[in-house]
Formats: C-alpha cells, sequence, structure tokens
C-alpha cells in the first residue's frame, strides 16, 4: 500500500470493537479495487455490504514480522455516495492469545489499514486511504475476545470517539499468503435438553469450531446469553470445565426488531450451547444454526468401509482437521489456548494433506515458522509464539516439524518450492540438534515432552516411559536424514551431513541398542514405568527404531516380535503416545504383521481408537481417555475433545487397508506402490485421492469365497500393484481389477 497508514482510535476502548469510516463520493467507476488489513481481527463493509466473503481476517501471523492484507474487487458496490465503515475487534493481536490469558501482546489497541483504489472511466485514478482524516466510534460489538466470546448489543448507540489517530506503531504489510478464513458447514440443531440441573441446553450434534447464530425478535433490551460446551458429564449436565479461564460467552441484547445475530470478531470450539438467559418466549430451534469456520481448504481425500465405527472414527477425523485448521494448525478451538503446536502438527500433516489440499496453508505456516526460527537454529513448540517469556519447550518431535513438514508437502505435492523454501529451516534445525546434545551425535539432555501422553508411565501422566533422550536422537536421525534427502533433490552437496547422518545411526545403535535390541530392562515390559525409570524397552522406542531405519535388516524379525510382545503384555494395546502412535501400525504392517496392526486398530479398550468412538466421540480426543470408563474426565487442566493428533491413524487407514503408499523418487503421486490389506471384518473399504495428477482410487470388497481389487489410476502415473496373493505387476494408468481367494487375505 503506498499511502496508507496504520490508525487507531484516540482512546483506548478496551474490549470494545472500534468501527473506522471514511466518507465519498464517486461517478462513473470502471474498477474499485480495496486493499485492507487490521490488528487484531477485522471487518470492512462499502455502504453496509460486507466486503469479500473472509472471516476473521487477516489472520494469524507473527504479526511482529508481518501482517498480512486483503485485497477485494469492490467495483459493483460503489454507488455515487459511499462509506467505507472498517470494524476491529482485538483478535489475536489485542485480546489473550495464550494460555496465561496475556492480552497486548502485538499492538496496544486495535488498528485499521486500507488503501482504496478507483479508476474512472476516463482513466483516471484517485485513492483513499486511511490517515487522519477518518472518524473513529463505537460498535453494537461491545466486547469481543477470542476466549471469552462477543457481546452484541442491538440498543447500543454509535459514540464518535473523534477523529483517528496515527498509531504508534506501524506493521509490515504483505500480501494475503495463506488460504481464505471462511464458513463452511451450516449445522442445524439436533434436540433441545432439558438437563437433570434444569438447565437449556442445544445440541448440535457435531463438535465443531465456529460460532452460534439466531435470528430472533424479542423485546427491546432482553438479553440471550450462551455458554458453549463439547460434552456432558456422566450425569446428563452441561460440562464445560475443560476450557480452563476462556469463559466462551455470547450475549445478544435484542433491538426489539427482528434480529439476526452472530459473531464477527471471535470463534467458540462446541458441540453444546446452555442458554444461560433467553426471553420467555418458547425456544424455536429453527432460529439457531452453528457454522462451521476453517481455512477455506479443497477435499481431496475420502475413506469409507464396511464397519460403522471405523467410518466414524475417519468422520472424526476429517473433523478435528477441519476444527483445527483455522489458518494456523491448533491444538484445540475451545479452551484458553488454540495455538500452533508444533509437534501435533508434524504428526498428522501427512494425512492432513491427503485428506484436503493442504498447500496454501502450509505454505503460510511455515513461512511464519522460518520468521520464528531461532538465531541457533531452535524451532519452539508453538507457533506463532508471542508469550511475555518463552514457556514452551525445544523438544524432540515438535522441532522436527521443521523438516518432516516441509518434505511430506514435496511428496504429497511435487513441488520443489517446499524444499528450497525451507531448506535453511531444515538445515539450521538439524545444526540445532547437533549442537544441542551433551555428546556429539546424540542428542542428550534437554527439556523435552517426550511421548506426549503416553500411558506405558501411567494412564494419567504427561510423559511416557521410553527415554527422552532415545526419542530425541531418532528424531535427529530422521532429520539429518530427511534434510540429505531434500539437498540431493534441489542438487546440493550433501557429503557433510551424510556423514553426520552416519554418525548418529552408528552413535545411536552403540548408545541406545544391544545385540539388536533397544537396551531396557526385561523384567519392566508392560509394566508402568515412573519417570525416572524411562528408558528404551517401550512399544514407542522399537517403533521408531523399525520405522526410522535405525535397524539392521536381519534386526527387523526380532525387533517386531518384542513389539508384539510388548503390546500382548499391556493387554494387547498400545501404549503409545503423540510420538509413537503415528508409526506403531506402519511399523507392524512394514514387517509382516499386519494381524496385530489390524488388533491394535479394532480393539476398543483403552487405550485405542475406537475407545472414543464408543463414547460418542464426533471428533478426535487429547487423550485416549479425556472420559474414562466410569464416565468421569481425566482433568480440567487439559482435556480437549477436539484435538487432532491422534488422528494421524488416517495415513495407516489409507496407506495400508486401502494400501496406497508413495513409492521413492514418486513425489506428486508420480510413482506408487500398491498394496492393499484386505480384512474379512471391514467386509469393503474404498478410498480416493484427488492427486495432483488426477484422481486415484483404491478398493476391495469381500465377496463370497473371493475378494475382489479395483483401482483407478492417474494417467501418467506408474503403479506397481501388489495383491494379497503375492502377484504383483507394474501399470500406468486407466482402470484394473482382479480377484483374489478370500483364503488369501
Amino acid at each position: 500500500m503506498k499511502f496508507a497508514k496504520w490508525i487507531c482510535a484516540p482512546l483506548d476502548t478496551g474490549s470494545a470493537a472500534v468501527v473506522f469510516k471514511k466518507s465519498f463520493a464517486a461517478e462513473n467507476v470502471s474498477r474499485a479495487i480495496i486493499k485492507v488489513s487490521g490488528l487484531g481481527t477485522y471487518e470492512a463493509r462499502i455502504n453496509g455490504q460486507k466486503i469479500g466473503r473472509q472471516v476473521l481476517t487477516p489472520g494469524w501471523t507473527s504479526y511482529e514480522h508481518r501482517v498480512q492484507y486483503q485485497t477485494v474487487d469492490i467495483t459493483e458496490q460503489i454507488k455515487e455516495n459511499n462509506t467505507i465503515a472498517i470494524g476491529v475487534g482485538p483478535g489475536w493481536a489485542v485480546g489473550a492469545a495464550n494460555y496465561h490469558h496475556e492480552t497486548k501482546l502485538y499492538a496496544e489497541r486495535v488498528c485499521a489499514v486500507a488503501e482504496l483504489e478507483l479508476t474512472y472511466s476516463d482513466g483516471r485514478v484517485e485513492y483513499i486511504y486511511t490517515d487522519e482524516s477518518w472518524d473513529a466510534c463505537s460498535s453494537e460489538v461491545t466486547f469481543s475476545d477470542i476466549y471469552d466470546g462477543e457481546t452484541i448489543d442491538k440498543t447500543a448507540e454509535e459514540i464518535s470517539y473523534g477523529k483517528a489517530v496515527l498509531s504508534p506503531k506501524s506493521f509490515n504489510l504483505v500480501e494475503q499468503v495463506g488460504a481464505d478464513i471462511v464458513e463452511n458447514d451450516v449445522i442445524s440443531p439436533v434436540t433441545l435438553i432439558i438437563t437433570p440441573k434444569g438447565e437449556r441446553v442445544i445440541d448440535f450434534g457435531q463438535n465443531m469450531t465456529g460460532y452460534v447464530s439466531l435470528s430472533i425478535k424479542g423485546k427491546r433490551g432482553e438479553r440471550v446469553v450462551i455458554s458453549h460446551a463439547e460434552v456432558l458429564d456422566k450425569d446428563g449436565n452441561f460440562y464445560n470445565g475443560n476450557y480452563r479461564s476462556a469463559k466462551n460467552i455470547l450475549t445478544f441484547v435484542l433491538s426489539g426488531d427482528e434480529d439476526s445475530f452472530k459473531p464477527t470478531y471471535s470463534f467458540q470450539g462446541f458441540r453444546y450451547i446452555r442458554l444461560d438467559e433467553y426471553p420467555d418466549i418458547p425456544i424455536d430451534l429453527g432460529a439457531f444454526r452453528a457454522i462451521a469456520v476453517h481455512s477455506d481448504m479443497r477435499r481431496t481425500g475420502h475413506f469409507v468401509c464396511g464397519d460403522a465405527k471405523i467410518n466414524q472414527l475417519y468422520h472424526n477425523i476429517i473433523w478435528g482437521q477441519k476444527s483445527n485448521y483455522l489458518d494456523i494448525p491448533t491444538d484445540c478451538p475451545q479452551r484458553d489456548e488454540r495455538l500452533g503446536w508444533t509437534g501435533d502438527t508434524q504428526v498428522f500433516c501427512r494425512v492432513a494433506g491427503i485428506n484436503y489440499d493442504t498447500r496454501r496453508f502450509f505454505e503460510k505456516w511455515l513461512g511464519e515458522l522460518r520468521l520464528e526460527q531461532e538465531e541457533s537454529g531452535a524451532v519452539r513448540g508453538v507457533c506463532p509464539e508471542r508469550f511475555n517469556s518463552y514457556h514452551t519447550r525445544i523438544s524432540a518431535g515438535w522441532g522436527d516439524v521443521a523438516t518432516i513438514a516441509p518434505f511430506t508437502l514435496y511428496e504429497l505435492y511435487g513441488e520443489k518450492h517446499f524444499l528450497e523454501d525451507n531448506f535453511e529451516l531444515m538445515r539450521r534445525w538439524v545444526e540445532y540438534q547437533h549442537s544441542a546434545g551433551s555428546e556429539e551425535f546424540l542428542w542428550l539432555g534437554g527439556t523435552h515432552y517426550g511421548d506426549w501422553l503416553a500411558h506405558d508411565s501411567g494412564e494419567d501422566s504427561y510423559e511416557g516411559a521410553t527415554s527422552a533422550d532415545l526419542i530425541a536422537s531418532a528424531f535427529f536421525y530422521h532429520s539429518a536424514d530427511l534434510l540429505v534427502r531434500a539437498g540431493k533433490i534441489l542438487g546440493k552437496d550433501m557429503s557433510e551431513y551424510e556423514t553426520l547422518r552416519d554418525n548418529v545411526r552408528r552413535r545411536f545403535r552403540e548408545f541406545f541398542m544391544k545385540d539388536g535390541m533397544p537396551v531396557g530392562d526385561p523384567s519392566d515390559l508392560g509394566k508402568p514405568l515412573a519417570p525416572e525409570a524411562r528408558h528404551g524397552m517401550t512399544q514407542t522406542a522399537i517403533t521408531l527404531i523399525l520405522h526410522f531405519g535405525l535397524c539392521e535388516e536381519s534386526e527387523k524379525e526380532a525387533l517386531t516380535e518384542r513389539l508384539v510382545e510388548l503390546i500382548e503384555l499391556f493387554g494387547g494395546r498400545m501404549s503409545t503416545g503423540f510420538l509413537g502412535t503415528p508409526y506403531i501400525l506402519h511399523a507392524l504392517s512394514d514387517n509382516g504383521r499386519n494381524d496385530v496392526a489390524y488388533k491394535l486398530f479394532f480393539n476398543e479398550d483403552n487405550p485405542s481408537w475406537l475407545y472414543s468412538v464408543n463414547k460418542g466421540a464426533t471428533t478426535m480426543w487429547e487423550h485416549w481417555n479425556s472420559i474414562k470408563d466410569d464416565g468421569s474426565f481425566w482433568s480440567d487442566a487439559m482435556n480437549s475433545f477436539n484435538h487432532y493428533a491422534y488422528g494421524c491413524v488416517g495415513d495407516w487407514m489409507y496407506g495400508k487397508i486401502c494400501g496406497v503408499q508413495i513409492a521413492e523418487g514418486g513425489e506428486g503421486y508420480s510413482k506408487l506402490n500398491i498394496a492393499p490389506h484386505p480384512c474379512a471384518r471391514l467386509g469393503f473399504a474404498r478410498c480416493s485421492i484427488d492427486t495432483v495428477r488426477g484422481r486415484l482410487e483404491s478398493a476391495w470388497y469381500c465377496s463370497g469365497e473371493n475378494v475382489k481389487l479395483e483401482f483407478v489410476i492417474p494417467e501418467g502415473t506408474e503403479a506397481c500393484i501388489t495383491l494379497p496373493d503375492g502377484r504383483c505387476e507394474t501399470v500406468t494408468g486407466g482402470s484394473h481389477c482382479y480377484t483374489v481367494a478370500a483364503s488369501d487375505i
């Protein structure tokens, strides 16, 4: 923007939204383009009509480095006499934006910036831009906060604050990088519940991220006050203790006429709403809607099978992604957090990029990651992060998003710029890992999140039993390997890092393994371990060794059998957390124990994927047992019912049930290995992926004594198809059908 200046109100308006206005006349306009932004979140209008379809603009970036602006063609909305109005609420920049409820992290007051370019029919160009000539006034939004909700008062009179003043702080503007944040699914209520406590609760049937809309007519000054919740307690009462300090309250003050309400500058995570106040009129469920909000991503992946519970699990994976891909990859959408946790992001980014086209979404967020990488190369646990002091750890499995996400995106879409743009991010992170440990080639020491929320040190513990040093050194090797592979793809000399990678592998095996096994006391097998007893004889340790290639070929069989033994000793269940869970089924299937992988997949006891399905989940949970067997909750301290990390199993569902995997060197689905693993219990399974090369389909179904398999391969894609009976052939494009005996699966 050439001329625009950042403006704010001449006084502190607290948590209320401010509207900046400018009137102008224009005739014979052939084109009108507006560029606009604000801090915190803004909504722009021209002549009372909303500009663009985006919401919660300008999104959340590392505001101290860059603020996005949006460009919209408003030619059709221009009249002879016009008024631009830019409403700005506190949003992430001025309101609370971390779990310490700290405010004003990026700016002291809300502010706006805009530039309107008018091109007239005679070729003349005129600019109207924000400066001290704009008016500042109050809004009907008298309170707004990302965590605490919003108050909309239709009786509020507009109060003039006088002329706008220049913001004491300017911000670096960049044209929008990320995907638009938009309204998506509109959900009707399922039922009105009168709880045992006598509360009036509306169930929308789906946990989600967004906000409630309401159409209502009542007496002037009457109020509707709405609280939000994800679940009901075991007695059927409204429960939102897990929101911690986030109030999530909407207050609508009625004008006396027909009113329509919905938040403008905040959002909530919820399935249920409680009507804390409501006029003395019948409750019309048809007047309520829940509007899902997330980044605009094209749906590309679909999966369905013959088991209703597995289909519900996949539904929950999709809704976990939709709920938490709101401009940044958040961990959860409801409590006083909603932060871009790097560990959650890296474990889920592969299946996320299968379900949806996430290219633009990650182009933006990886840009924030590059901007916030520390001089040392460290990558913190959250991005964007703007705490008054750092409260997140530099942790293995979290910082490794710096290598895992760019390489995964390159594999999925075949676009080298994901590696080119992020090569220095990757390299500097590996250099940090190299320097962080107390011994060369191993990452020993540090403060890690470990195998977060694993059950092998007790189901109510935060950190699993696996040695944090083992995990850190395993991820050090994995990141070094990805860096080497990325560098070679880009034509760089990677000999230095090949040597580093090989040394890390050598020292890992010397330090953490003996006779082809991780070091650990066999007498502890299957027992919950106290933090001081953490070691390498765990499901996660063996899974990482197998999946990251830290073992020799001759050691795989024994390691796999030990993994199976650990599973059986844990009651036939997983004991893994955030870092072991993404890979455990792959480690089993890739090493000849697909039977055990299916056993884990179908398990319904805590911990398992179907445990939450049986408890009525409509999204993924943060904990395996967010609701315990007795109906009690894990804890108010940290218990999200919309947390996508364990949805990483979707990668195995596509990759092993339907058998679709990108081959080595087959980035962008140019080369595939397709090897489905049919299962009689499922009956059938079918997936489709709209790849960058075209539609890919893989399906199988049981038919009497046979299993039918059908594949659609994009034109120009080479696919090596391996059937359950061992037959293998390479095909290129087209539709291909096969039959095998049911006895072969």
